[in-house]
């Protein structure tokens, strides 16, 4: 087998430019001492990341604002809301908004 090395290159760059972002803020920031108000702040970053995802989807179809477009959609998230309310498990709620939409699928 022969090495490509333009396409080995652009592998390890790749990795490396993937790698420096998520890597050097961990360092950093783990050998510094946080204020305890910045900490409550970051705390909301994944909740609000993911309201937007979902928000996008749920609420916007076409580029327009259409708030029951897909009745598949709504019925699979409104389950997944609540074991997210309830439990607070990320995987909990991954594995409930799954299989909710992959029997709603099969079923309609």
């Amino acid at each position: 087998m022969e090495i490509r090395w333009s396409i080995l290159i652009i592998i390890l760059g790749s990795a490396l430019v993937t790698f420096i972002p998520r890597v050097l803020p961990l360092v950093i920031l783990s050998r510094m001492q946080l204020p305890m108000g910045l900490i409550r702040w970051l705390q909301y970053i994944p909740v609000a990341v993911m309201s937007a995802l979902i928000a996008q989807e749920l609420f916007i179809s076409e580029g327009q604002f259409a708030f029951v477009n897909n009745r598949l959609d709504w019925m699979a998230a409104l389950p997944t809301f609540a074991v997210a309310i309830w439990t607070r498990s990320l995987l909990g709620t991954v594995i409930v908004g799954l299989v909710c939409m992959m029997l709603l699928r099969w079923f309609f």
